[in-house]
């Protein structure tokens, strides 16, 4: 019994001392002052369990058939819904109508691609992602959506929200460009 309390003082120890400033992936404590998104500065790192969950980014899935939807919406906002995943634009997001376009590739990763790139909105548009396809230890962890390069680099973690009884993360996006479920 004592010798159990050693351990896991020692090992609370530590968790203190190596999470003091970043998480398991990584993500600097410091946010932006809006906080929407928290910046990766480094690569995945091992995780707290002594390495029994190594390889922590985006999240391995069953590929989903590739799909693309377009829709145009406008400063009353709107949505378009692609494969299992959903773009909800808030009214006065955008000063215009633009014609958007959602594009998904079958890969080992549930990621969505955004046109027009670079698109920047004025208000938050929420972005729902569907995880359902994905590894049951995934599926175990807390979810965020993450803003990546065309390579499935990580480049940003977005403020999210993981529903893990509906298997889906919202989170919110602030510009178009490429997304992907990441734990």
């Amino acid at each position: 019994m004592k010798a159990t309390r050693i351990f896991l003082v020692a090992a609370l120890a530590f968790v203190v001392a190596n999470c003091a400033d970043r998480g398991p992936l990584g993500v600097t404590a410091d946010q932006p002052a809006s906080g929407a998104v928290a910046t990766v500065t480094t690569g995945p790192q091992k995780d707290l369990l002594g390495g029994l969950l190594q390889g922590l980014g985006l999240l391995k899935c069953t590929p989903l058939a590739p799909a693309t939807a377009t829709a145009t919406i406008g400063p009353m906002g709107g949505s378009l819904r692609v494969g299992p995943h959903t773009l909800t634009v808030p009214a006065g997001a955008l000063s215009q109508n633009v014609t958007i376009t959602a594009s998904l590739s079958a890969d080992t990763v549930n990621a969505i691609t955004f046109k027009p790139e670079g698109l920047k909105f004025a208000k938050a548009a929420s972005l729902t992602m569907s995880y359902a396809n994905c590894n049951l230890i995934g599926i175990l962890l807390p979810k965020q959506i993450a803003y990546t390069n065309d390579n499935y680099g990580i480049l940003q973690l977005l403020f999210s929200l993981d529903n893990i009884l509906a298997r889906k993360v919202t989170g919110q996006v602030w510009h178009f460009s490429h997304y992907a479920v990441a734990w």
